[in-house]
Formats: C-alpha cells, sequence, structure tokens
C-alpha cells in the first residue's frame, strides 16, 4: 500500500496550495481519508478528513474556512486546497487513509496508512 503525496512547495503568505495524494497497493473507496501536517518542533495535527463516502468532512479550527478537501473515490485520489496560507501553515503534510473501511474521518490516527509526506513552506 502506498499514498503518495504532491503539490507542496514555497509559496508567499495569502497564496493558496493545491496538495494531491495518490493511493495504490489497495483501494480506499470505503475508507475514511485525510491530511495531516507537523510542523518543526511540533507534533503532529490533524488538518482535514473526508468520510469514507464523501459526503462528510471535519477541519481543524486552525484552517476552517481556508481549506477544502475533496476526493476522486473512483480513482482513489485525494487533494487538499488551501488558500490565504499563513507562515504558521509551514509543515510537511502528510496523506492518510484509514486501514478499516466505514470510519469516521475524525478517527484517522496513527494506525493508518500514511503518505511520505509533502513540505509546504509559507514565507512572511
Amino acid at each position: 500500500v502506498q499514498l503518495q503525496a504532491s503539490g507542496g512547495g514555497l509559496v508567499q503568505a495569502g497564496g493558496s496550495l493545491r496538495l494531491s495524494c495518490t493511493a495504490s497497493g489497495r483501494t480506499f473507496y470505503r475508507s475514511a481519508m485525510g491530511w495531516f501536517r507537523q510542523a518543526p518542533g511540533k507534533e503532529r495535527e490533524f488538518v482535514a478528513g473526508m468520510g469514507w463516502n464523501g459526503e462528510s468532512t471535519y477541519y481543524a479550527g486552525s484552517v476552517r474556512g481556508r481549506c477544502t478537501i475533496t476526493r476522486d473515490i473512483d480513482k482513489d485520489t485525494m487533494n487538499l486546497q488551501i488558500v490565504s496560507l499563513k507562515p504558521e501553515d509551514t509543515a510537511v503534510y502528510y496523506c492518510v487513509a484509514a486501514r478499516y473501511e466505514y470510519g469516521l474521518e475524525t478517527s484517522l490516527g496513527e494506525t493508518d496508512y500514511w503518505g511520505q509526506g509533502t513540505q509546504v513552506t509559507v514565507s512572511s
């Protein structure tokens, strides 16, 4: 099983990015998926998640209103659009897919499948 995250980069504050995640090795069309991030010197934190059927979403308070998570369940891909980026959004962003089916996006965690991460750097 592999999750490939892409789309990170260096962007100025106020800009936007679109992160993508592609799954291979198994299908996740009945599994929740989401994004976490880890900033230097900080613990990994949840950013956004979407339920297994693509109908429910949940965002961390720090990004709510600036992030949109989408999925193409047929293609096992997931995207995260972030606008109005802030320097505090600087982090490595990881895509995550639930190991078990029909779970909640808020239950994603360390025991699930993780991608290798993509670096997002926001300059002030």
